[in-house]
């Protein structure tokens, strides 16, 4: 019987999903990857663990479908956006994979805004340049790196690292390609943009474009050997995760605002011409003539895992020793803590904001009187109201009424409520665990015949979908919550400068 194999690979974690012809998951297998942050604003994991860890999941995944591999007609990966992967002439990790909650490349945003170079990207490419753009990464490592910048060979994002793991073959999609050196018109490649930010000498190294489920290669002897994939199964070019992740709950389509609450705070809708606002990144869709744009900043659900992780350790261990979600442990603080008025907010900026790159996160209005549950109910709701500013923009450019929600917290009623009443819409869940991993492998279904295009989900959407509305009441009450939120952004932009400052030991 028929089957495909989807790799998703975010920033914590690596997974390996197998999916019946039906779009049934059949095995899921995960393996954490570790970031290695030893330098401020660096965020970097170490290429060969990745693989390892990915290959791992795989071969673990194979034996839980309880099918044989021969089974799998078609793999393609997803994973994390923007960030770089770095080959050399020997196709041999170049030092360590740059992720996207990186922000290195702070300073030379800083500098782009300054002197024109973000405005003119903005109008060429169709997006401002950011800190985990490959073109500031890349600049940055020319700058910092210049040995390091001189062996550069092939530069990759995450999932085609994966690929090139996989089948030994050089190259990437129409949406990864589109993170940075893509003309927004023409959709392919531009040397002026290269030019744009100094980085002419790399054209040589940009990775050959296909379309997300083309067939791109077969996968290798060595890789079968570490994956338990039969040798020859044909590999596909997948897709950016934030564009896997739409198509997987059925909203890389026109009308819809599809919401993923992960890692990052992504908001994105297609549309049949490109729209340029610095407010958004206006990239390639997987069909040519569709653009997607994408209001994004990594100040999501990472937030509430550094609250678990910092200080809900002894409760996660407890949980896990009862075989107990924490999730459901703190639950009932939560709620305990939505039933009481509360003046706790929380701006959910530790990795990144959409209010310049030297935001950061912090709490406002604690008592003494408050406690941990008024601290978690802040958190989620600065994940929400952050989720709402890019919304709001996408809303204004865009002709869109329909909201529809995936990522870690979508699995929460609570939680897609709370977004229902900030956002003040609609809100639609489509049942799908793995939605960016089931993105990707329709395109490997569809490269391999299964499926007609990845377009053609097998799936009855309309029986997996369960749509909220919003609370007339608590719609009101986070309006002004959320009007206060935003105030303390503008409030905070001119300390925020003289905070970072403080790491380097010269603020003023």
């Amino acid at each position: 019987m028929p089957s495909v194999l989807g790799i998703d690979s975010g920033l914590t974690v690596t997974k390996a999903v197998i999916f019946d012809a039906d779009g049934s998951t059949l095995a899921v297998a995960r393996r954490r990857v570790a970031q290695i942050m030893t330098t401020p604003h660096h965020v970097e994991r170490d290429m060969d663990e990745l693989w390892q860890a990915t290959a791992e999941a795989i071969r673990e995944a194979i034996s839980a479908s309880g099918r044989p591999a021969s089974d799998i007609v078609a793999v393609a990966a997803t994973a994390h956006g923007d960030g770089i992967y770095l080959l050399d002439a020997e196709r041999r990790p170049l030092g360590l994979g740059i992720v996207s909650l990186d922000s290195r490349a702070g300073d030379i945003v800083a500098e782009w805004a300054a002197n024109g170079v973000a405005d003119r990207s903005l109008a060429l490419t169709g997006q401002m340049p950011h800190p985990a753009a490959p073109s500031a990464v890349l600049a940055w490592i020319k700058r910092n790196e210049p040995e390091r910048y001189a062996r550069i060979a092939h530069m990759l994002p995450c999932k085609d690292y994966l690929r090139f793991c996989l089948s030994g073959t050089i190259g990437t999609d129409r949406t990864e390609a589109s993170t940075s050196f893509t003309n927004v018109t023409t959709q392919d490649y531009d040397p002026d943009i290269l030019a744009l930010f100094d980085l002419s000498e790399l054209a040589h190294a940009l990775p050959p474009i296909a379309h997300s489920a083309e067939i791109v290669g077969h996968v290798t002897a060595e890789a079968a050997a570490r994956t338990g994939l039969m040798e020859g199964t044909p590999v596909a070019a997948g897709l950016h995760d934030v564009t896997a992740s739409s198509l997987g709950v059925g909203a890389h389509v026109e009308g819809v605002i599809a919401v993923i609450a992960g890692t990052y705070s992504i908001n994105e809708v297609l549309s049949r011409e490109p729209r340029t606002d610095p407010r958004w990144l206006c990239r390639n869709a997987i069909e040519p003539g569709l653009w997607h744009s994408q209001a994004i900043s990594p100040a999501s659900s990472a937030n509430y895992e550094w609250f678990l992780e910092t200080l809900c350790r002894s409760d996660q261990a407890t949980a896990a020793a009862d075989g107990a979600s924490i999730h459901d442990r703190l639950g009932a603080e939560i709620d305990a803590a939505m039933a009481r008025r509360s003046t706790a907010l929380f701006h959910p900026f530790l990795f990144g904001s959409p209010f310049g790159p030297q935001a950061s996160a912090g709490f406002f209005g604690l008592r003494a009187w408050q406690g941990r549950g008024e601290m978690l109910r802040a958190v989620l709701e600065g994940i929400a109201f952050n989720h709402r500013v890019h919304v709001d923009a996408l809303r204004e450019g865009f002709e869109a009424k329909t909201i529809r929600i995936t990522g870690g917290i979508s699995r929460s009623p609570r939680f897609v409520q709370m977004f229902c009443d900030v956002l003040g819409l609609p809100v639609s869940v489509t049942e799908t665990d793995e939605a960016a991993a089931w993105g990707t492998a329709l395109c490997a279904g569809a490269g391999a015949g299964l499926f007609p295009s990845p377009s053609h989900d097998p799936r009855d959407l309309k029986r997996l979908t369960r749509t909220y509305s919003p609370d007339p009441a608590r719609q009101a009450e986070y309006e002004t919550r959320y009007r206060l939120f935003t105030d303390l952004a503008a409030a905070m932009a001119p300390l925020w400068p003289r905070i970072d400052a403080l790491a380097a030991g010269d603020a003023p």
